[in-house]
């Protein structure tokens, strides 16, 4: 009976065996297994004997019968107690609300409004397109509800699951995951909002039975904008931008995140989740994502991918038609759904510039397989080479050389780089580098043919030619200003600092670049500087990734930086009185008072250090009954020191620098005289805007009569429909007079179709010119009637700003764009360096040994090429995947007449004896990483303490302590230092008497007191007691 049928399971034997635990003694019973037939095997009289002999009760057979497929539906009838569609409405009835129904229509009324009624749910257009795709189903786009036919092929599809017959869907595909964009993510929340909103104006309207009230009497904003804030507040997507770099800013901005609300969180997410997966070519970043907790959960854009409108990505490839490129047809962008069971060409295939495939064979994709195709079988070609990864990994020149742990680490260390107060940009680059400081929008940019009027620190003022056209759809003049950004704070401390590249009289086109700064350099990204590299030991000074510097480079300043700090102070309303800014501080010696003005606040110029005042407070203290000689004090001093105490704000340690900067804002306190000064001021406020926007409209109305002449209209209406000037009116300026520009359509003024496209310039640019307008006089209306806005309880909010020049110090990290990161360890003098035969000295010495076990080649790669093109003051570029082979930089190098490979003696600058062995030299582009010395060193005598325990803080941030934990003491017990051990548990720890009595042994000259009882052994004490047990501590 069973001969010829497919085994669905493996057919094992099973035996148990006994042994005795050598350790325990213990009877151990072990189940065994043996594999007799595998799975889909077909049985025969053989493989039936083999079972029959091995004793084997149940094997587990394939269904032979397709009819059975639907058994489980047929099951289910069978076990459906109804026999009509009145029963079963009951019976489902009874299942949804636990009672029985009034009548059949109810109950059918309930099931239905369940399923099919818009009230009730809405699948949206995502819902609706998966369903279609997934079912095969042609249902339009607008039904955004399930539908009976929906419903039959969800039980089909389900049938066939179960029969083996459908494929399962992969969860991690990216046609099954999507983009929530931000303007998504608000949409949702002003529907919260609103939803709210609806809700008090009902319950106050039903408060308001028979009364009149206005719209204003029931609707109130604050439920609206209390959604809006929390969401931009306190949302764990809503995050404070990165601005180390441009390049920091540019990925933050394409990044996307599996966590937040909606999504995993990081405990959940498995290692699949994580994993790279084929669905995410030249979508998401292979490379770039976090090292910790969230690797993988956190991934970048590609460089060329986009979110479409339903929230899937795509990605961009050229249409391939009857084997050929179709350069004509442009470029198709698809998504991962699309792309599945499309057969794709890699970038770097060779074709002719007619788009012929200049092989027969092509290495291509289809469906995560990479197969050989003929040029006929392809339908699409990818775009570029680089498409695979996003903008950081684009940046690193030889990537395809580099090990992809290496590879991660480069372009997330490239996020971490200073912007340098001299950046150069790399001499080998990947050509993505222009793009991205202009994508960055930090430079500024011309904006048509022009020359340039008048250059200085602060601006560029370009006079630009325009034509007569032009001129007339135009409210600007010809010559535009721009201002330049100096010495800005960005978010993480980092200066933007612009300065222009072009002199008086130059020339520009649309597009020039004007300025650079901000770790860019004639319009390219330059994050780092170039530096003549050696790989070699040194003294043992770069063992372990550390670095040896040159000299040359600090005297040089090229890695110098500068970092701007901001400082604020605020000054509140007290129950003891108001606190006050001011220079006359008590207590306190001239000499420290003697930069801050009479708001007490610092003046800009000053240099200050450690301890310094940055800005002067006061604050009343509370009062208490004073002693007579308190009492003589105040009178013959005046009571001033008295009743307050000093409150500055002072310089933190490891801070020093300049003041740059300082700012006082403060609220708008008003009397009656002034309330009748800023009444008077607001409406001369009024009056000048309303001239300016009039003056405005009538340069509009006589520009609007110079393209029109004396024709008619084509009947304009406003953006809402309604008719502004009907059909067949002459134009004129009594007509024109009484429109509202702001309303009107910009198209359909006349019939000629270039009259109407200059009309709508010629709008659209007076509109940005009125809205600015209305927005200036609302920022000065603001500012007279309600002054600086601060919180609740605050009178005045000081701020100051101090920039500091950080220059190389040992302890900084430095890296390449490889993953090659080290701290600096030694900066040498500059004679000290090894030099070459021409006698020129490197500046920087690697560590060889960081390059074989991280395989990362990449950076030997760029430092020979990097060399030539020092000698030949050449800039290469280098694309990822399609850039420099090995013979390329051989040919480059033997240009530059420079040792092959860069592998030549160095000769030690102390003795000047020849080292051995030949070293590789070059030119290696390094970054300074944010993470500088100066804001990890720290150190404390004394500071605060513990309120419980007694014991010091931890971290910089609170001026702690260092942890002396289990292991550290394990450490001193071993070394038998009994002293030190109790000196650091106590006194310098939490035994408070022995402090004060340790500080006074210091200050007499006496040896240390025995230490008391450590505060820690008290609150276990206090503990106990807690848990009603009585300790009581006896001598």
């Amino acid at each position: 009976k069973a001969v010829g049928r497919k085994l669905a399971a493996r057919v094992l034997k099973r035996w148990t065996e006994d042994f005795v635990d050598e350790d325990t003694g213990e009877l151990i019973t072990l189940e065994r297994n043996e594999i007799i037939l595998e799975r889909d095997t077909i049985l025969d009289e053989e493989n039936i004997q083999l079972i029959i002999s091995n004793k084997v009760e149940t094997v587990i057979l394939q269904k032979e019968d397709i009819e059975e497929d639907y058994s489980i539906i047929y099951n289910t009838l069978q076990k459906d107690p109804s026999s009509s569609e009145a029963e079963a409405v009951t019976h489902i009835y009874r299942q949804l609300r636990g009672s029985d129904p009034p009548d059949e229509e109810t109950a059918r009324g309930i099931i239905d409004k369940l399923f099919f009624s818009d009230k009730r749910y809405n699948l949206g257009d995502v819902g609706r397109y998966k369903i279609n795709n997934k079912l095969g189903k042609g249902i339009p786009d607008t039904t955004l509800v399930l539908t009976k036919d929906d419903i039959i092929a969800i039980v089909t599809y389900l049938v066939s699951l179960i029969n083996q017959r459908a494929e399962l869907d992969d969860i991690d595909h990216l046609s099954n995951r999507r983009v929530r964009t931000v303007g998504e993510q608000l949409y949702a929340q002003f529907g919260v909002g609103l939803a709210r909103m609806a809700r008090t104006i009902r319950e106050r309207m039903n408060v308001r039975d028979n009364e009149v009230f206005t719209p204003v009497d029931l609707i109130n904003a604050r439920t609206l904008s209390s959604v809006i804030n929390s969401f931009f507040g306190t949302s764990q997507l809503s995050q404070f931008l990165d601005q180390t770099n441009p390049l920091s800013e540019i990925t933050h901005k394409r990044r996307i995140s599996a966590l937040g609300p909606g999504g995993l969180s990081r405990e959940r997410a498995g290692f699949e989740v994580r994993d790279v997966h084929y669905s995410h070519y030249g979508r998401l970043c292979t490379i770039e994502t976090p090292e910790g907790p969230n690797i993988g959960l956190i991934s970048t854009l590609c460089v060329h991918a986009k979110v479409n409108s339903m929230g899937f990505l795509e990605t961009p490839y050229w249409i391939v038609e009857n084997g050929k490129v179709s350069i004509n047809s442009g470029i198709k962008f698809l998504s991962a759904e699309d792309e599945d069971y499309a057969k794709i060409a890699q970038a770097n295939v060779a074709v002719s510039k007619k788009g012929d495939f200049e092989s027969d064979k092509i290495k291509g994709r289809e469906h995560g397989e990479f197969p050989l195709f003929e040029p006929g079988d392809l339908d699409y070609m990818d775009v570029a080479p680089n498409q695979i990864v996003g903008v950081s990994a684009s940046l690193i020149p030889f990537l395809e050389n580099d090990d992809a742990n290496r590879a991660l680490m480069g372009s997330n260390m490239q996020r971490q780089a200073v912007p340098l107060i001299r950046p150069q940009a790399p001499i080998v680059g990947t050509g993505l580098e222009g793009k991205v400081a202009l994508d960055s929008r930090m430079l500024i940019n011309a904006e048509g043919e022009g020359v340039v009027k008048f250059v200085d620190a602060n601006k560029i003022v370009i006079g630009y030619d325009r034509s007569a056209d032009e001129q007339l759809v135009s409210f600007e003049d010809n010559i535009k200003e721009y201002s330049l950004t100096k010495f800005a704070r960005t978010n993480q401390g980092t200066c933007i600092n612009l300065k222009p590249i072009v002199k008086k009289g130059d020339r520009v086109s649309k597009g020039t670049i004007l300025c650079e700064g901000y770790a860019t350099e004639n319009g390219e990204l330059a994050l780092g500087t170039n530096l003549q590299v050696a790989f070699m030991p040194w003294k043992g000074y770069n063992f372990e990734d550390a670095i040896v510097i040159s000299e040359r480079v600090i005297q040089e300043d090229i890695f110098t930086s500068i970092h701007i700090e901001n400082f604020e102070l605020e000054v509140r309303d007290t129950k003891l009185g108001e606190e006050e800014l001011t220079n006359d501080i008590p207590n306190v010696s001239e000499e420290a008072t003697k930069d801050l003005d009479e708001n007490g606040i610092i003046r800009i110029g000053a240099n200050v250090a450690e301890g310094d005042i940055l800005i002067g407070k006061i604050t009343p203290k509370g009062e208490t009954d004073p002693t007579p000689e308190e009492k003589l004090l105040r009178a013959i001093f005046g009571d001033k020191a008295g009743d307050v105490k000093d409150a500055s704000l002072k310089v933190p340690p490891s801070i020093e620098g300049v003041v740059i900067d300082k700012q006082l804002y403060a609220r708008a306190k008003k009397d009656k005289f002034q309330k009748v000064q800023e009444k008077d001021l607001l409406q001369r406020l009024e009056d000048k805007h309303n001239v300016a926007l009039n003056e405005l409209k009538t340069i509009l109305i006589d520009k609007l009569l110079k393209i029109l002449k004396e024709q008619s209209s084509n009947g304009v209406k406003s953006i809402y429909g309604e008719d502004l000037i009907p059909k067949g009116t002459k134009y004129s300026n009594a007509v024109l007079k009484k429109v509202d520009f702001s309303k009107v359509d910009y198209f359909n003024w006349v019939k000629d179709n270039e009259k109407n496209e200059m009309i709508a310039k010629l709008l659209h640019n007076y509109n940005i010119k009125a809205n600015e307008e209305i927005g200036k006089y609302k920022r000065e209306k603001f500012n007279i009637s309600i002054g600086d806005e601060l919180p609740s309880g605050v009178l005045k909010l000081a701020k100051v700003y101090i920039a500091t020049k950080r220059k190389l110090k040992v302890g900084d990290k430095l890296a390449g764009r490889h993953g090659n990161k080290g701290i600096v360890s030694r900066i040498v003098r500059v004679e000290d360096m090894p030099f070459m035969e021409d006698g020129s000295q490197v500046d920087i010495v690697l560590n060889p040994l960081g390059v074989p076990s991280r395989m990362n080649l990449g950076q030997i790669f760029e430092t020979v090429l990097g060399w030539s093109g020092k000698k030949l003051g050449i800039n290469y570029a280098t694309p990822i995947f399609d850039g420099a082979t090995i013979h390329d930089i051989e040919n480059q190098i033997k240009i530059a007449e420079l040792p092959s490979l860069g592998q030549t003696y160095l000769y030690d600058g102390g003795t000047g004896d020849r080292f051995h062995q030949q070293a590789t030299v070059g030119v290696i582009y390094m970054l300074k990483l944010s993470h500088m010395v100066d804001d990890k060193m720290h150190a404390r005598s004394i500071g605060p303490y513990s309120l419980i325990t007694q014991q010091p803080l931890g971290g910089k941030a609170q001026f702690g302590g260092q942890r002396f934990g289990e292991m550290e003491v394990w450490a001193l017990e071993a070394y038998g230092a009994s002293n030190i051990l109790r000196e650091l548990l106590t006194l310098k720890s939490d035994d408070i008497i022995g402090r004060a009595k340790a500080y006074e042994a210091i200050v007499k000259g006496e040896n240390l007191p025995e230490p008391n009882i450590p505060e820690s052994f008290n609150v276990l004490i206090h503990e106990l007691r807690g848990l009603v047990l009585d300790v009581k501590f006896e001598k």
